[in-house]
């Protein structure tokens, strides 16, 4: 009888957190998604997938600020006799979103520095070292309403001609589409 008691009591403590949170104003969130895409340029690369964590403060109802990361893992490909390396980014950036109307579309990006991680060579047949980073960008586009945003977006980390090899140009980028979900912080 004391479990059951416990059980009700709980579940009733997380109906109210719940039922707080739907009724909290959006000025404050956590988003929460994840995306897949194609690599493109597909050099070195056929496939990414990915997760992201953003925080976004509404400066006004139509304009966001806030920090992004995640982490996307790009897929290799075999390319002109290269055996190359997986790939991860790691961004860390500053999001800037726009919103026209309370739902419905929204563009925006994301700006800052990918951190490349993984093997230290970008093909496993070469001592050609992995470029380290680069400027990153995400611009999307897509349709919010106050717990979703759905986006098609493209990623990209410039790292210039660094890890480039004979016949093929080094590339960590992709179009892709996604998906995040919008926690309310504070009233």
């Amino acid at each position: 009888m004391k479990m059951f008691k416990q059980t009700i009591v709980l579940a009733g403590v997380l109906a109210a957190g719940v039922l707080s949170a739907q009724s909290a104003q959006m000025n404050n969130m956590i988003k929460v998604g994840a995306n897949v895409g194609l690599a493109v340029p597909s050099d070195n690369l056929s496939a990414a997938v990915g997760v992201d964590v953003s925080y976004q403060n509404l400066i006004t109802p139509g304009f966001g600020l806030g920090i992004a990361t995640g982490y996307t893992h790009y897929f290799a490909k075999n390319d002109n006799g290269y055996d190359n390396n997986d790939v991860g980014v790691i961004p860390v950036g500053a999001l800037l979103r726009i919103y026209p109307k309370q739902t419905g579309f929204y563009f925006g990006t994301d700006l800052g520095y990918g951190i490349l991680v993984g093997n230290d060579r970008v093909a496993s047949n070469t001592t050609v070292s992995r470029p380290n980073g680069g400027f990153y960008i995400k611009p999307e586009i897509g349709y919010h309403n106050r717990d979703w945003n759905f986006f098609v977006q493209y990623q990209k980390v410039f790292v210039g001609s660094n890890g480039d090899l004979p016949g093929q140009d080094y590339n960590v980028g992709n179009i892709g589409v996604g998906f995040a979900y919008n926690i309310a912080l504070g009233k």
